[in-house]
């Protein structure tokens, strides 16, 4: 794998910084993401609303996409880099699962129809999406999912229930996830459809983590017609594209760049504070060796996203080379989210507003959001089967 980025790649680097100085409040990044906007409310999900769309007129939205369905075609090398420096600036690189999951997902197994009819929306910014998959019996073994999908004349009519369904009280459409042959082995009596949210029969409830965000949901389906047309693929064959769309899910390469900036905003914080004892820095030598650790692992993180994307670039499947990125970055948040708890000490206990809260209560922020990396898009304990079978080729237990 050749370490260093063409000209080109280099340039396209600059655009991104450019860009992103003239489009970002000027606190963003050292806000955590948030700036003059604050963590919610209508005047942030505009601004959210409003950068998707310019970043859909240049075309980085959908960077990868293949030319002929609207994309740009770049290299993945060229994604690379946009994902670094997009996520180094904590920019909102979308909303919703449309541009890196659904639209790719349609692309692969789509009809022409659902691609002239879905894609452009995509493409513009325009629809937001979310991802139907995961259910209260049904999370980490996706394939047991009791959803029901029954064919009655031109639709099939769905009943159901799905859980931690990101961005779904604001998405326009969502992939779903339903059983259509209860006696079919688990894993091919699955169909994989394309459903309106404002459908009848639909009820969305909030779920407030333990960070008290609101971003994941419950929905309900109760009688929800779905016209035949809106099928990807297949019926009964849906899991395949489920397995496509989980791939494009656990090959996210900003993470490792993300953590990055998290670790040295760390670092800096703790040479900061240490005379005015919010930082343990001083008080402990050993959390100097933490943070070496910390900075280490997240260049080994990245050196495995960069796996990913070269195996891309050569035509390779990524499959459990994806999982293990997906696994180490999780577990690394967690490691960077105690290890600033560490550093802030009695402090890191207090919650963003408040006077004495260290960076903006970042830090116990991130202790409690991360809990749920290591769920979300497939449990630690399912990357490591998938390691171990598809990678290792080891016999399942």
């Amino acid at each position: 794998m050749e370490f260093r980025f063409t000209p080109e790649e280099e340039a396209f680097r600059g655009e991104i910084r450019t860009f992103l100085r003239a489009e970002l409040p000027a606190d963003w990044a050292t806000s955590g993401g948030t700036g003059a906007l604050g963590e919610g409310g209508e005047e942030r999900w505009e601004f959210l609303r409003e950068f998707q769309r310019r970043l859909a007129r240049k075309g980085w939205l959908t960077l990868g996409w293949p030319q002929e369905h609207g994309g740009l075609g770049a290299s993945h090398m060229m994604q690379v880099i946009y994902n670094e420096e997009m996520t180094y600036q904590r920019a909102p690189t979308q909303v919703g699962v449309g541009p890196d999951r659904v639209g790719p997902t349609i692309i692969l197994y789509g009809s022409e129809e659902q691609k002239q009819r879905f894609l452009p929306p995509i493409l513009k910014g325009e629809h937001y999406w979310c991802q139907g998959f995961s259910e209260p019996g049904a999370g980490s073994d996706l394939a047991s999912l009791q959803t029901r999908a029954v064919r009655d004349g031109d639709d099939y009519v769905i009943n159901g229930q799905k859980i931690w369904t990101s961005v779904a009280h604001g998405a326009h459409w969502m992939i779903l996830l339903a059983r259509t042959d209860a006696d079919a082995p688990k894993h091919k009596g699955i169909s994989c459809f394309i459903v309106d949210m404002k459908s009848p029969g639909i009820t969305v409830r909030p779920l407030v983590n333990m960070a008290d965000t609101h971003e994941f949901n419950e929905v309900f389906f109760d009688n929800v017609r779905v016209p035949k047309e809106n099928l990807i693929g297949e019926e009964n064959r849906g899991w395949y594209a489920a397995v496509a769309t989980l791939d494009f899910e656990r090959s996210d390469i900003g993470s490792a760049v993300g953590m990055r900036q998290a670790v040295e905003a760390l670092v800096e914080y703790a040479r900061e504070h240490v005379q005015d004892h919010t930082s343990t820095l001083g008080l402990d030598p050993l959390l100097r060796c933490e943070l070496a650790d910390r900075m280490v692992e997240v260049e080994v993180a990245r050196m495995l996203s960069y796996r990913v994307a070269s195996r891309h670039a050569k035509g390779l499947v990524a499959n459990h080379e994806a999982s293990m990125t997906k696994l180490f970055a999780c577990e690394l948040g967690q490691r960077i989210a105690r290890t600033g708890m560490k550093v802030t000490g009695l402090y890191g206990q207090l919650m963003p507003g408040g006077e004495w809260t260290p960076a903006r209560g970042r830090y116990p922020t991130a202790y409690l959001q991360t809990v749920a990396s290591t769920i979300a898009g497939g449990t630690s304990e399912i990357q490591r089967n998938v390691i171990a079978q598809r990678g290792l080729g080891l016999p399942r237990g």
